[in-house]
């Protein structure tokens, strides 16, 4: 239990962008929150008035095709809220409300970067109350196919391993494991992008969704390389991506988790199912309250199985349908 004290803005932080799948303009304002008042996202309107709110609960996921979806009974609120869930989880902010006035989280770059670069520009403030954990007791599992996702216990803090394959030369096989804290957030994790195939464009588009992607926000693979001019952050950018994407999708357990998460060939879909699984057992989790002065175990933070190499990319844009 990092941390012994809860946590929230020091200052609110705009920021501004578009919906990668609504192609539409957006504006979220991340605020300053009560003890205990977790994440909020309240949809606002054009005067600045406040139309819906609710909390980030695995309870209020609508969909979960292509992003990670939240609503209530009357309807989607946003969309696209995994990488800036991520950001939240990733640098331990207990406590914020999300204003947004469109229908989607802004993409931005299509990592959680441009997300922890606003945190810092807000700051982070400790409260008087202690942190509150959600500690995993027994594992559960879920699978689907060929995608299997566990949560198991784990006494060293939040970790993430992920298997990921694709039937793709610059992907194939990749696989990473990370005990996730703020550090190891912002140095391995934040920066890698959400990624699609070229190939997928006409389909995606044709369904309506991906109509905001560009190669300024998303991960671009066409049948031999990759087209961003920049090329990769990370030889292993997409594994890593997935597990910005879990860190996020679980961020919707209400509070930090004690738990180790591992995922094979997993996305949101399955990411949704373990978290949803483990809240429907009660036996399986409880609430902890972390204790001043509690440090982990002592333990390796970074574990990577596997490796990528990738040429140099080269330079046009996508979003695949199975991917994120």
């Amino acid at each position: 239990m990092k941390g012994a004290q809860q946590t929230t803005l020091r200052d609110a932080v705009a920021i501004t962008g578009v919906g990668v799948h609504s192609g539409k303009p957006v504006t979220l304002t991340l605020n300053p929150a009560d003890d205990d008042a977790g994440i909020v996202f309240q949809r606002v309107s054009a005067d600045g008035s406040i139309e819906r709110e609710i909390r980030a609960d695995v309870r209020a996921v609508t969909a979960t095709e292509l992003a990670t979806v939240l609503g209530d009974a009357s309807g989607p609120l946003c969309s696209t809220a995994e990488h800036l869930l991520a950001a939240l989880r990733g640098l331990n902010v207990d406590n914020v409300v999300i204003e947004i006035d469109g229908p989607e989280v802004p993409i931005m770059d299509g990592s959680a970067a441009p997300f922890v670069d606003a945190l810092d520009q807000a700051g982070l403030t400790s409260r008087a109350l202690p942190r509150k954990y959600i500690e995993v007791l027994k594992t559960i599992r879920v699978a689907s196919g060929e995608a299997l996702g566990e949560l198991r216990p784990y006494n060293h803090g939040f970790r993430v391993e992920a298997d990921i394959e694709f039937k793709h030369p610059l992907i194939g096989k990749q696989s990473m494991a990370l005990d996730i804290e703020p550090v190891s957030f912002r140095r391995d994790i934040a920066r890698a992008r959400t990624f699609g195939f070229m190939k997928d464009v006409s389909k995606l588009w044709s369904a309506g969704f991906a109509l905001g992607a560009s190669f300024d926000n998303t991960l671009v693979i066409s049948d031999d390389r990759v087209l961003n001019p920049e090329g990769l952050r990370y030889p292993d950018e997409f594994v890593r991506h997935k597990i910005l994407d879990a860190i996020g999708d679980l961020a919707l357990s209400g509070h930090p988790m004690l738990a180790a998460y591992k995922t094979v060939r997993g996305g949101h879909k399955l990411n949704h199912a373990v978290l949803s699984a483990l809240m429907e057992d009660t036996s399986a989790w409880r609430v902890v309250e972390a204790k001043p002065e509690t440090k982990p175990a002592a333990e390796p933070a970074r574990r990577i199985r596997g490796h990528a190499e990738v040429a140099p990319a080269l330079a046009a844009a996508a979003y695949g349908p199975d991917v994120s």
